[in-house]
């Protein structure tokens, strides 16, 4: 059944934006009567078309309770890669239940943002998002902000209930502490942040900084992953040690 997600829901009745209601309309070719799920502030409903001519709208017919998050929220903090692997890590983190997606301003970062075409951007990405969330049957669409520098990603991070940053470094030291391991002082209802360098990794003295701040290094297992396929591994570590 196809999803929408929606802004607000009115007196049980739905409109959508303009984008949604040409899918409904002129894509998907849905008739009066068809039933949609449409998702409102974290709740999943379905919902009956009224009109698919001239302003899409919709009823209400019954609240769903199935849990599809993850019981932990997790943030990814990546460093802003070359080319177009943002899109990957963005759509796929988004299937796998991350909470927010935060591209990162690093030391290493080949590819350097101008603050102008900063806002395109960020809303490109975040119609990813929201496609990657309606594929997947989420309630949620992952929050998408810039962060200019590690200091600024820093600076915002006493919200979280656990701090963690993947240091290539350690995954070559025999002593480490895996991520794994880490999860197990995690407990359902809690958020993590995990920080991921971009190609080349993160740099000796934004690890320190991390560390400074409270953030506690991770090793991803023995080998090195590439930094679109990081996120991807801690978002299926947390679904495997709390779903």
């Amino acid at each position: 059944m196809q999803r929408y997600f929606v802004e607000s829901i009115q007196e049980g009745r739905v409109q959508f934006s303009q984008e949604d209601a040409k899918h409904i309309s002129r894509v998907m070719r849905m008739k009066q009567g068809d039933e949609i799920i449409v998702v409102a502030q974290g709740i999943a409903y379905i919902a009956v078309l009224e009109d698919v001519d001239s302003d899409v709208t919709a009823t209400l017919a019954q609240k769903l309770t199935q849990q599809v998050e993850l019981p932990v929220h997790v943030t990814i903090a990546s460093g802003i890669p070359k080319g177009d692997k943002l899109d990957l890590i963005t759509q796929k983190s988004t299937e796998l239940g991350a909470t927010a997606i935060l591209p990162v301003a690093m030391r290493r970062s080949v590819s350097k943002w101008d603050a102008k075409k900063t806002p395109k951007r960020l809303e490109r990405f975040a119609k990813i998002a929201k496609e990657a969330a309606e594929q997947s049957h989420r309630t949620i669409i992952p929050a998408i902000d810039y962060v200019a520098s590690i200091d600024a990603l820093i600076a915002q991070s006493e919200r979280f209930d656990h701090l963690y940053f993947a240091y290539e470094d350690d995954a070559k030291e025999v002593a480490r502490q895996t991520f794994s391991e880490r999860l197990g002082k995690v407990s359902p209802g809690e958020s993590i942040l995990v920080v991921f360098g971009p190609e080349g990794g993160i740099a000796e003295e934004e690890a320190e900084a991390l560390r400074e701040a409270n953030f506690q290094s991770i090793a991803l297992g023995p080998r090195i992953l590439r930094t679109e396929t990081a996120p991807l591994y801690v978002l299926s570590a947390v679904s495997y040690q709390f779903e």
